[in-house]
């Protein structure tokens, strides 16, 4: 059951979360069904011919900012397999883009965020009562790092 909110102009340049923030409240009673479920429609125009990529455009990087400040567990909802997790961390991770190679993060800001992500997670994850370590292992290994079952029991969990 995928679930997609649409980003509009307005919303961007009034950094308005408010309707996502109804979607996302919505999953609450049930988050567990909504694992995964979650995409971003990005509905914004452009002033034409404008090449940036929405991670390149600082309007739409604050908005999503301001949503990940209200939701900072967000990453657990978003759909990984149509690539929702990268394009999300490319909102809040300084990057470039390369014709050839595609996005390149900048290494350690992507680590911090993995950390910040990891130990965010595994907090709400236990207030949740929600299994953790199989899924922030697998969520870090999609962003390219390999947590080991040591890092966890260091932190006992």
């Amino acid at each position: 059951m995928p679930v997609s909110i649409t980003l509009t102009s307005d919303q961007i340049h009034c950094i308005d979360t408010l309707p996502a923030e109804r979607v996302i409240d919505s999953f609450r009673e049930d988050i567990l069904n909504y694992e995964q479920q979650l995409t971003f429609e990005i509905a914004a125009t452009r002033e034409p011919g404008d090449p940036r990529e929405w991670s390149e455009i600082p309007e739409v990087r604050l908005w999503f900012i301001r949503l990940d400040a209200r939701y900072p567990w967000l990453p657990f909802l978003l759909d990984w397999r149509s690539g929702e997790l990268a394009r999300y961390t490319a909102m809040l991770v300084p990057h470039q883009f390369h014709p050839k190679d595609g996005i390149q993060f900048n290494p350690e800001a992507l680590e911090i965020f993995v950390m910040h992500k990891t130990f965010t997670l595994l907090h709400w994850m236990k207030s949740e009562g929600i299994e953790g370590r199989s899924r922030i292992k697998a969520m870090a290994k999609v962003l390219g790092y390999e947590l080991e079952d040591e890092f966890f029991d260091l932190l006992g969990d």
